[in-house]
């Protein structure tokens, strides 16, 4: 097995990407829009990812926050909120909103437990700044970490409940960056009391199964390199100061934070400390040249993708019930 995981290219696996993703044998795979059509073809899709795989405990993840970050939506599914109308209810009724939360992370686990979808890359634990990028901005859970870590654990929760795992991001945090990294690399001058405040959420919520890395430049940590090319910030900020011990990923590495051939990207990141590289355009070159030069997967990473696996059950609730309740609650913070 190779650390990465990789995107598809379309809605069915090519006889290319079938012949490759068998030879080399990835921990798991991502979906977007691209791979997605309706229920049925989505179903089969993760089924025969799973077939060739011959693991039923194989990852197969996709990006599902609700909002602006949806691969799977309306007409075939309903559409999700984001995280600010959560972060509004929780102003007014803390307790609201948790449960709000938790009802809408099991709603949209059910979701995508029932077409073979067993991770989602959501809860976001950036804190938000009065200046942080739109990209995060419109996603993020809140202002203050308390709110944030008590609306990330409740859609974990949630997830969990309808047996998918949660990933927790953008690790050590997004919220002071100023630009977006799928197109600049941030560069954070805050110091260290002030990125303590960033750590809160992912302190609180440090025993998550799966985490992902930011591509943002801490100063106070790493002048020369992003977080998830950086011994220092994986090794020192996210294991130690944070203590998170799960299955940690890299964001996407082919956004335009970082530099470099995906090989060798792939290869800076695992070097730095990450378990695993996540690779989402399909791009069979890109794809080949990862696979070429990265490592077999450490025992250790192999060890916390497992248990990360191992954590999901069965999944139960009403969908239609779930959504109810969520929308109810919500409706609180419009009275």
């Amino acid at each position: 097995m190779i650390p990465v995981i990789f995107g598809l290219s379309g809605p069915v696996l090519t006889p290319g990407e079938r012949a490759f993703f068998a030879s080399v044998e990835p921990a798991g795979y991502i979906l977007f829009k691209r791979n997605i059509v309706d229920r049925a073809q989505v179903r089969a899709l993760t089924d025969s990812l799973r077939t060739l795989a011959g693991r039923d405990d194989l990852a197969i993840l996709i990006d599902q926050e609700g909002g602006r970050v949806a691969r799977m939506g309306p007409p075939e599914w309903p559409a999700f909120p984001a995280g600010p109308a959560f972060a509004r209810l929780y102003r007014i009724a803390p307790m609201s909103a948790i449960q709000a939360m938790r009802a809408n992370g099991q709603a949209l686990g059910l979701m995508l437990r029932e077409v073979g979808i067993t991770v989602d890359c959501a809860p976001l634990l950036d804190v938000a700044q009065p200046d942080t990028t739109e990209a995060i901005a419109c996603r993020a859970y809140g202002t203050e970490p308390m709110t944030v870590a008590a609306l990330g654990r409740a859609m974990l929760e949630g997830l969990a409940a309808a047996g998918v795992v949660g990933v927790v991001k953008h690790m050590p945090g997004h919220g002071r960056a100023l630009v977006d990294s799928h197109h600049l690399l941030p560069t954070v001058t805050a110091d260290e009391a002030e990125l303590a405040i960033d750590l809160e959420p992912f302190r609180t919520l440090s025993a998550a199964p799966m985490g992902m890395t930011s591509h943002i430049v801490f100063e106070a940590w790493d002048r020369d390199r992003p977080a998830t090319l950086s011994p220092t910030v994986i090794e020192r900020i996210i294991r130690e100061r944070i203590g998170f011990d799960g299955l940690l990923m890299t964001d996407d590495i082919d956004m335009k934070a970082l530099s470099g051939t995906a090989g060798e990207k792939a290869v800076g990141a695992l070097a730095a400390g990450c378990d695993l590289v996540l690779d989402c355009w399909a791009r069979m070159d890109e794809m080949v040249e990862i696979a070429g030069r990265v490592p077999p997967i450490t025992s250790t990473a192999r060890a916390r993708l497992d248990r990360a696996m191992a954590s999901i059950g069965e999944g139960e609730g009403d969908f239609a019930e779930l959504i109810a309740r969520r929308d109810a609650l919500l409706a609180l913070a419009d009275g």
